[in-house]
């Protein structure tokens, strides 16, 4: 099979054995490798021909997707397509008229996505064309990440690449013989047409539909073979500083000493690599090694801050850059970058005490407040990064994030006084930000000629530099800046908004706990506290079935801000149990509140027996029952965008663990990681949080307990003690002395430690031994930071 980039300089190579090529190198942007655009197949395709067949315009009939909540699957409620959701009513459908099914897999902020839909979903004849050759559906990734982690393990491992959209055609048993990504509607030089592939599909199934069954089940059983994850005769889990050494190397190398992060470009936001960064260099803090970590965190975390993936106008990340730069980004905004970026530099500044930092964390959970917060305290999943650029014009991405000269002048026309040339302060602001006449947006990273003329805001000078350039005061400089942003931030309220994707997951509302959570504790403000508790309290309310135990994985925004949930409901996936309880764990941690500890433990029982491999170890990522009828269980083993629910779930078995004192957490994290072994050994540096959760395996976890009244000062000034140092290997534990309380009944021997003289007290226990008390928090300090 041929294998050909929407680029003439890039030749991927060529397979033997397939004759169907590659569509254009795209995913859900042009811009992004790791989404490119590919046709795999099981199976030799003949070639087809090309043909001119422009869109009619649709006629507005719904589909049966209008029933559906998912904002992905309405976006595609009026297409000329009979499509179905994934369900049991499609399956028998395609058994019965012995159709092949084609799956179409995106999310309702996805670039290429819309393109697709655009291009190839409203046109007449390829509706037909679907809605008579095959059964056609649609599915939501972040409704159903199983179905598409399935698929998608296909497409990578039959091509050169994944992404979305993806597109999979399947038996009528749901066995994949041919997958892609993006298609073009039509042939091109290099790219084959989504009417072709249909067509040639077409044809193979009516001429050699069981090669194409005899193959699609060769491709489903090595595919098991190879995602295996299990055990085997391994009694224990690799030597943690052996990957460890392993894992810094690999980043070592492939680190940008100019830029900050780890790749070319296109460049994504990395906080599972941050965080291991510093917490290698916590190990490692006497050692050369140990300090190019934390430099190459701290180092990466600042270029972002400054560059144009971050929101200087609004705050908050887009989704990743498209240079080595960090300046021209994807503009869809995600929730689940914001929640690990907020922790992220919230972490940074602990380490330095540095405020850049903290301050980047604090813009962060206000834009999530601002624009991504449901009224009840759950949050939203993303903002799209296209919108129009006026109201009644076609959408364009990054139309409301950028800004032309002219515009800057006229909301900024002030002159800057003091300064020692004449000065405005939108020319201050432009000078400081890199704007220029003609747009500091490079054509290469503008294929389709959308953002002429335009610029992304991207920190050019320090402040020191900008005051010194124009002989002014460093402070009236940050004044003036920060004045002419607020202006901008108003002016841009009246331009129209992306599309806001309100579907909250509880996943990702787990992160987005955790974020509030830690950036509170850390910065001492219980009014972030606050929004972490709500966030839970939503949570509890709207996405837990009481009777059950479950989680469900969606609700969605009503009318009238209501909450809605879909009938049957979406129950929850491995990551919607490891992401909740780590953000309850944090939680907890953060408010000393023990109700949400004791939640965290019994989701932590349900996720157990929902999807624990109690024989080869590890958790699978859907349930058994749910997942009925895909070709695969698998269990995700790489820490990317998010971190993997295995490698999340070992840390919040060993939180558990000093949290309780069960040994059945610590057996199944030692189950969990020797199960992970081969993953990790082969390739440490795509699971560097397992890493992490490996090393503090292999360490000693620290209680930390203070004994006091939670609302008492000398109590929460302890805390904050605790809170201000970086210690990610270890459990705060407050003991009010009541012995029926949780924490009492869970760990005997709490009762054993005393207050000093009616003062809050902290003790620091190791391995089943404690310090001498302590009620100095500068004391507590210097031990917990030597």
């Amino acid at each position: 099979m041929s294998h050909l980039s929407s680029s003439p300089k890039k030749h991927k190579g060529e397979h033997k054995g397939h004759s169907l090529p590659h569509g254009s190198e795209r995913g859900s942007s042009s811009r992004d490798k790791d989404r490119s655009a590919t046709v795999s197949s099981s199976v030799p395709m003949p070639a087809g021909g090309k043909g001119s067949h422009p869109s009619s315009t649709p006629q507005r009939v719904p589909n049966r997707l209008i029933h559906e909540k998912s904002p992905y699957l309405l976006q595609h409620a009026y297409n000329p397509v009979d499509w179905y959701p994934w369900g049991q009513e499609a399956f028998d459908k395609a058994r019965k008229e012995n159709k092949p099914i084609f799956l179409s897999v995106g999310y309702s902020t996805c670039h290429w996505c819309h393109m697709m839909e655009e291009e190839s979903f409203q046109n007449e004849e390829i509706g037909r064309l679907l809605s008579e050759d095959f059964v056609s559906v649609k599915v939501d990734r972040e409704e159903r990440p199983d179905v598409d982690k399935v698929y998608m393990t296909f497409v990578q491992a039959t091509s050169s690449g994944g992404g979305w959209p993806m597109n999979v055609w399947l038996t009528p048993n749901l066995q994949p013989f041919v997958g892609g990504t993006y298609f073009p509607p039509e042939d091109g030089l290099t790219r084959v047409g989504f009417r072709t592939v249909l067509l040639r599909i077409r044809e193979q199934w009516k001429q050699n539909k069981n090669t194409l069954l005899e193959n699609s089940q060769r491709v489903t059983t090595a595919l098991l073979a190879r995602s295996e994850i299990s055990m085997g005769d391994r009694q224990l889990p690799p030597s943690a500083a052996t990957m460890n050494n392993r894992c810094f190397q690999q980043l070592n190398e492939g680190y940008d000493e100019e830029y900050g992060g780890f790749a070319e470009a296109p460049k994504f936001p990395t906080p599972v690599i941050l965080s291991f960064l510093f917490s290698y260099w916590l190990s490692h803090q006497l050692t050369q090694d140990g300090s190019r970590a934390q430099q190459m965190a701290l180092h990466t975390l600042k270029m972002m801050a400054n560059g144009g993936i971050r929101d200087h106008v609004g705050q908050g990340f887009h989704r990743y850059s498209t240079d080595c730069q960090w300046h021209v980004p994807h503009f869809e905004k995600m929730l689940y970058d914001q929640a690990q970026l907020a922790v992220a530099y919230s972490q940074a500044f602990q380490i330095s005490g540095d405020e850049f930092y903290s301050d980047v964390a604090k813009g962060i959970l206000q834009y999530v407040a601002r624009s991504l917060s449901h009224r009840s305290g759950g949050f939203y999943s993303a903002e799209d990064a296209d919108s129009p650029p006026e109201r009644g014009m076609r959408p364009k991405e990054g139309a409301y994030y950028v800004w032309t000269v002219k515009e800057v002048q006229q909301l900024l026309p002030e002159p800057v006084l003091g300064a020692t040339e004449p000065l405005t302060s939108g020319q201050l602001l432009m000078k400081h930000y890199g704007l220029t006449e003609a747009g500091n947006i490079s054509p290469s990273q503008d294929p389709k000629g959308e953002l002429q003329g335009q610029n992304v805001l991207t920190v050019r000078y320090s402040l020191e530099l900008t005051a010194a350039r124009f002989g002014l005061d460093v402070e009236a400089v940050r004044t003036l800046l920060n004045t002419g942003l607020e202006k901008l931030f108003q002016a841009r309220k009246h331009r129209p908004k992306p599309h806001l994707d309100s579907k909250m997951l509880a996943a990702w509302n787990g992160l987005m706990v955790s974020g509030y959570a830690v950036t509170g504790a850390v910065l001492g403000q219980d009014r972030l506290i606050n929004y972490a508790t709500n966030g839970a309290k939503f949570l509890k309310r709207h996405m837990f079935d009481v009777a059950s135990g479950r989680l469900m994985r969606t609700c969605y925004t009503g009318s009238g801000g209501t909450v809605e949930h879909s009938n049957p409901p979406c129950w929850g996936f491995l990551e919607d149990y490891a992401f909740v309880v780590r953000g309850l764990l944090d939680l907890y941690e953060a408010s000393q509140e023990s109700a949400w500890l004791e939640w965290a433990l019994r989701l932590q029982d349900t996720q157990d027996r929902l999807f624990w491999d109690s024989q080869g170890g590890g958790y699978f990522c859907n349930e058994a029952e749910l997942g009925a009828g895909l070709p695969l269980r698998l269990k995700d083993d790489q820490d990317g965008a998010e971190p993997s629910a295995n490698s999340v779930s070992a840390h919040n078995l060993l939180r558990l663990h000093g949290f309780t004192g069960h040994k059945d957490w610590m057996d199944k994290c030692v189950c969990l990681l020797t199960a992970f072994s081969e993953r990790m050994r082969r390739v440490p540096v795509a699971l560097p949080e397992m890493v992490r959760a490996l090393s503090a395996q292999q360490q000693t976890l620290k209680q930390i307990v203070i004994c006091g009244d939670r609302q008492a000062k000398d109590t929460k000034a302890l805390v904050q003690c605790v809170h201000s140092v970086y210690i990610p290997n270890k459990v705060l534990i407050l003991a009010d002395g009541d012995p029926s309380s949780f924490l009492s009944r869970q760990l005997p021997f709490l009762s054993t430690l005393r207050r000093l003289e009616d003062q809050a007290t902290a003790y620091v226990c190791e391995n089943q031994a404690c310090s001498m008390p302590i009620t100095d928090p500068c004391e507590l300090r210097k031990l917990l930071h030597p």
